[in-house]
């Protein structure tokens, strides 16, 4: 009986060991899949090289969405598909609307099922949600991860990404908490801003966590991203994510920062170090 109950604590053990700690699924991350959230201004071309390696190389289909960016109408020529075919795709498609009432519709979410990435262009955060927020496309974009791909996103393509959704105000980008005020929700409990330390915005996101000290605040900096898979992002880029919690406000410390290279666990809200081998 006794080497029974040893057998199972070694395998106990090594499972642990093996998911990285943790025998449950992702709580505050997607189950499957990666994101790649991105502060704006992407100049670094490894930000991008990720995202197409996650979306499978040269072989990916990448569907791209401009939605955020308010123009009348998209082609071809959007500037946002040149980054991609410069990294080697080739299968691009640009879907937009504003009309929810398409963006629920088969023939509109097609090109999304045999997508392996989804890129949200920057612009305003609002138009993203209003126009795909609980419809079928919104459906589809988690299908994407489901099948191990890749969502991200830059600027307003970063804060749609979060449950919480942070200058969502239709009347302008400098009112935290506005009249909309819920991302898509791939990554849960959280609100997600940008251009963090180049527009001064380090202090803008202590208003949401104190309104809602559940939530976990993540502010990142122009050509930087995170790159989360499950719960735990690593940075990537060259500058840093911010992390504000209720409680390190309280004790009046407003933000953790996380260099690049550096991981976080958004679960227990506490850096994340790798195992060493």
């Amino acid at each position: 009986m006794k080497s029974c109950y040893i057998r199972e604590m070694r395998l106990l053990i090594c499972l642990l060991l093996v998911c990285g700690g943790t025998v449950s699924g992702a709580e505050i991350g997607p189950e499957k899949g990666t994101l790649v959230v991105v502060g704006g201004a992407a100049r670094d071309s490894s930000i991008y090289e990720k995202f197409v390696e996650l979306a499978g190389g040269e072989r990916a289909h990448i569907v791209v969405i401009p939605t955020a960016g308010g123009a009348k109408k998209y082609d071809e020529d959007y500037r946002g598909l040149e980054v991609f075919r410069q990294h080697g795709v080739t299968n691009l498609t640009l879907l937009h609307t504003y009309n929810r009432e398409e963006a629920n519709t088969e023939p509109f979410v097609e090109p999304l099922r045999t997508a392996t990435g989804v890129w949200f262009s920057g612009g305003r955060q609002w138009r993203l949600a209003d126009s795909y927020l609980d419809t079928l496309a919104h459906k589809e974009f988690w299908k994407v991860l489901e099948r191990d791909g890749v969502i991200g996103g830059s600027s307003a393509g970063a804060t749609i990404q979060g449950s919480y959704l942070a200058r969502g105000d239709s009347k302008g980008n400098t009112i935290m908490m506005g009249d909309h005020e819920v991302g898509l929700g791939f990554i849960k409990q959280v609100a997600i801003d940008q251009h963090l330390l180049r527009r001064n915005r380090q202090f803008d996101l202590i208003e949401i966590i104190e309104a809602k000290p559940k939530l976990l605040g993540i502010g990142i900096d122009e050509n930087t991203a995170m790159v989360v898979k499950g719960d735990v992002f690593e940075v990537i880029g060259e500058s840093y994510v911010a992390v504000y919690t209720s409680d390190e406000i309280k004790a009046g410390k407003p933000f953790r920062l996380v260099a690049p290279g550096q991981r976080y666990d958004l679960k227990n809200r506490r850096p994340a170090f790798r195992r060493r081998r």
